[in-house]
């Protein structure tokens, strides 16, 4: 718990985002060359919860596609960089399994002898959607940078 609360004044320590700076918007963008997609956009702050951010999770395939709401706080944008880590050292990750709202599951092998993204939402609708897509090979350190950039612009700008 240490180490999130010195990651957190680390970004709270943060001037926040200059005049015409405009604010990053995903912070998970996986996609591939057959037209499937996962991403996490954050569309702003909560205007309800000051230590909140709405976003959403949208889901593109030639088959299926969809969008679900999502709230992030400081903490679950915590556990997004404790995942990528566990990716990184070739574990497979559930991020936000345990909350209420959505929660998605990368394996690096799913089904298909690919890498899956699995989109759960058992608290809402009950649907569970599975992409299989094949992503760069410098993803990790882009998704890395993705999470500095919203961090670094939008947890200045949350209270509590």
């Amino acid at each position: 718990m240490g180490f999130v609360r010195a990651r957190i004044a680390q970004y709270s320590a943060l001037k926040g985002p200059a005049m015409g700076d405009s604010p990053p918007r995903e912070l998970i963008s996986l996609s591939d060359d057959e037209g499937n997609s996962v991403a996490v956009n954050v569309l702003g702050r909560n205007p309800r919860w000051t230590a909140g951010l709405d976003a959403e999770i949208v889901v593109k395939t030639p088959f299926v596609s969809g969008r679900i709401d999502l709230a992030l706080y400081v903490s679950k944008l915590e556990s997004w960089a404790d995942a990528l880590d566990r990716l990184d050292a070739g574990d497979d990750v559930a991020w936000m399994e345990m909350s209420r709202g959505p929660s998605i599951f990368i394996q690096l092998t799913g089904e298909r002898d690919c890498p899956e993204v699995v989109v759960e939402d058992e608290s809402g609708s009950m649907v569970t959607v599975r992409v299989p897509l094949i992503p760069p090979d410098d993803w990790i350190a882009d998704h890395r940078q993705r999470l500095h950039q919203v961090m670094s612009y939008w947890v200045p700008l949350l209270s509590g």
